[in-house]
């Protein structure tokens, strides 16, 4: 509307001012299509309600896995919380040569969860045709890998180690935390970032062809568990300064841990009524860096964002259990010789009584 009116001044304006406007405007497409651009993304849909679970699972057994198809060749597989309270999301992303599985969840059973059953049948291809899958995780903690076993020995599979070391190989990290890595899945891009401070291991996932960032525990509605902050915080700066000028369609984390206020469940909770929306936002990573520098240490709340850091609250809880088990010891042991000496100032006035009887 603004460039509409902007022709109809000009076609009033002296002659010298339509060639100036002209010149203006002609410049200004220059600028514009000199510019970096991103390619259009390619859409997908996050309309989809999770299962709850349930408050009784042992009489209201639920199906082990959701799968939620985003697009055509990107699919939100999710554990149910009946069958793990942890209930983790995994994500498929299918390229032209291979696809790749991010996280492997917290059940090992293939009898209990058939994950990878799942997710070859949605893999394109029939049998030895089957679409090459790579499988990765955002870090080593039991219940983003217990599933790989169900991989291990399939053909056209290849699991990459879930420790520091073989993260670093695999991706090629010379300067650990700094740097990124891609994975080329053919026509499909996507970016690796370094993110310890949950966990040493951490990495991120950005796909260029659908704007999805994959942020495991490093972003989402749950607590954040944090266990060295100022790697957290470098992290948090890295992934600003990275998504700053990237287009973001939504944040996909690990978990869900709060419900539609916010408010969090309890802890190991197999039930999740109104259960908070999994996506979050581009303003969400942007505005962690200032979220970790108000960090406390222990515990702090900052707008939507819970941040704990559970080893040192286990050491003071221990601490604390140990300071009250130390002075219970102490008044225990006063009040024993306390009355260990009562009796024997009883034993001993009655000695002297019995004495003196006897000598009268």
């Amino acid at each position: 509307m603004r460039i509409k009116n902007r022709q109809n001044a000009m076609f009033f304006a002296p002659a010298v001012s339509i060639r100036h406007g002209h010149l203006a405007l002609s410049f200004l497409g220059m600028l514009l299509a000199s510019a970096p651009g991103w390619p259009q993304l390619a859409p997908g849909s996050m309309d989809v309600h999770w299962n709850e679970g349930s408050p009784h699972c042992a009489t209201n057994p639920q199906p082990p896995l959701q799968v939620h198809q985003y697009n055509d060749r990107t699919y939100v597989i999710r554990e149910d919380l009946c069958t793990t309270f942890e209930a983790p999301f995994m994500y498929l992303l299918v390229g032209t040569t291979k696809a790749v599985l991010i996280d492997t969840g917290d059940v090992a059973d293939p009898n209990v969860v058939p994950l990878a059953d799942t997710v070859v049948r949605l893999l394109p291809g029939e049998g030895r045709a089957k679409l090459p899958l790579l499988v990765v995780h955002t870090h080593r903690h039991l219940d983003h890998r217990a599933g790989d076993g169900q991989f291990a020995h399939l053909s056209n599979v290849q699991v990459v180690g879930f420790d520091i070391e073989s993260i670093r190989r695999y991706y090629n990290f010379i300067d650990w935390p700094d740097g990124l890595a891609q994975l080329n899945l053919g026509d499909r891009m996507v970016d690796v970032i370094p993110t310890p401070g949950h966990n040493e291991t951490e990495v991120c996932f950005y796909d260029r062809t659908t704007g999805l960032f994959f942020a495991g525990d490093f972003l989402m509605p749950a607590r954040l568990l944090i266990d060295n902050a100022s790697a957290y915080l470098g992290s948090a700066e890295r992934v600003a300064a990275f998504v700053r000028d990237r287009p973001i369609s939504f944040v996909l984390g690990g978990h869900i841990e709060l419900n539609s206020m916010g408010e969090t469940f309890p802890w190991e909770s197999q039930y999740h009524p109104h259960e908070h929306a999994l996506q979050m936002t581009k303003d969400d990573l942007l505005a962690l860096p200032a979220v970790i520098r108000s960090f406390n240490g222990f515990y702090s709340i900052s707008g939507k964002f819970i941040l704990i850091n559970s080893i040192r609250i286990l050491v003071v809880s221990a601490f604390l259990v140990g300071a009250v088990l130390i002075a219970f010891i102490i008044i225990l042991v006063r009040y024993i010789r306390h009355r260990n000496g009562a009796r024997k100032a009883r034993r001993d006035r009655l000695a002297v009584a019995t004495n003196s009887w006897t000598k009268g």
